[in-house]
């Protein structure tokens, strides 16, 4: 780690952090706080996969189905619309929307095969994503003079990593440039999470052999062909079921290579000098 100690981490001129858990527990909020002070440059993950790595694809799809339409297909080839996804911080739903679900196309799901293809293409890009953070803590430094950083992940970063190996090398490009912060949920952030999602479910990307494993098991349970799946059903099934899959690998991440705060005290944060409170309350515990 590159803070060490609570004194080196409130004396550091550059204070370096990256933020790591599941989606929904105040990462980009407390990214956002931190920006918001004029301090601190803020890098955001999923923005930087669905801008500089995989936004041709999202506009490509876009312009797929407008070709569909007379009207747009001939305003398309004829160079008179322009097409692009409008991503920011907070609305990210062009890359969620691109990544798809798969199942039974008449209720917008892809077919299987397509959908592998998409979450691979999301896979390396988010691997791309997160080997730029030391050109963007270099790049915040040069060009805008800020000296702190915050690194704000998706929530599927433990899914591009192998947390057990010291050698891993986005793990170790990482670490070696920020200090990594698990923001810990408890059971009843969970169970909110699962609630929000099965009334809006979204699509995420998961690691190759848990989704192959998924939607095995789900055809299986369910009698169905992979045509006749319901695409929101399939992904309310295997939500609670990836989260259960991605926590043990954030306390893998957390316990060999950062610190560990909890999503309540996170959400108490009002200002930067207590996020560097929490921080140092975290290193000190860690010992």
């Amino acid at each position: 780690m590159i803070y060490q100690t609570a004194d080196e981490w409130r004396n550091a001129a550059q204070k370096r952090v990256l933020l790591f858990g599941m989606s929904g527990l105040g990462k980009t909020h407390v990214s956002n706080m931190l920006r918001g002070s004029g301090d601190w440059f803020h890098y955001s993950i999923d923005y930087r996969i669905g801008t500089r790595y995989m936004g041709e694809h999202i506009a490509d799809n876009f312009k797929r189905e407008a070709m569909k339409v007379p009207l747009l297909r001939e305003l398309l080839l004829s160079d008179s619309v322009f097409i692009q996804s409008n991503i920011t911080f907070n609305n990210l739903a062009p890359l969620s929307t691109y990544l798809g679900k798969p199942g039974d196309p008449a209720k917008g799901g892809l077919p299987f095969a397509e959908y592998q293809r998409r979450q691979e293409q999301h896979r390396a890009a988010e691997v791309s994503a997160l080997l730029d953070t030391t050109h963007f803590i270099e790049r915040a430094a040069s060009l805008y003079d800020y000296d702190n950083f915050v690194c704000d992940t998706g929530g599927s970063i433990c899914e591009v990593v192998d947390p057990t190996d010291p050698d891993d090398p986005v793990m170790t490009a990482l670490s070696g440039a920020a200090l990594m912060v698990w923001i810990e949920g408890s059971d009843a952030h969970t169970d909110a999470l699962v609630e929000r999602f099965d009334k809006a479910p979204k699509p995420m990307y998961y690691q190759p052999q848990f989704l192959l494993d998924a939607w095995g098991e789900y055809l299986s349970k369910n009698k169905v062909s992979e045509g006749e799946v319901d695409p929101d059903d399939f992904v309310r099934w295997t939500y609670a079921r990836a989260l259960a899959h991605r926590q043990p690998r954030y306390r893998k991440m957390a316990d060999n290579w950062g610190v560990t705060v909890c999503a309540s005290q996170v959400a108490k944060l009002r200002a930067p000098r207590d996020f560097t409170d929490l921080i140092a309350t975290a290193l000190e515990a860690r010992g």
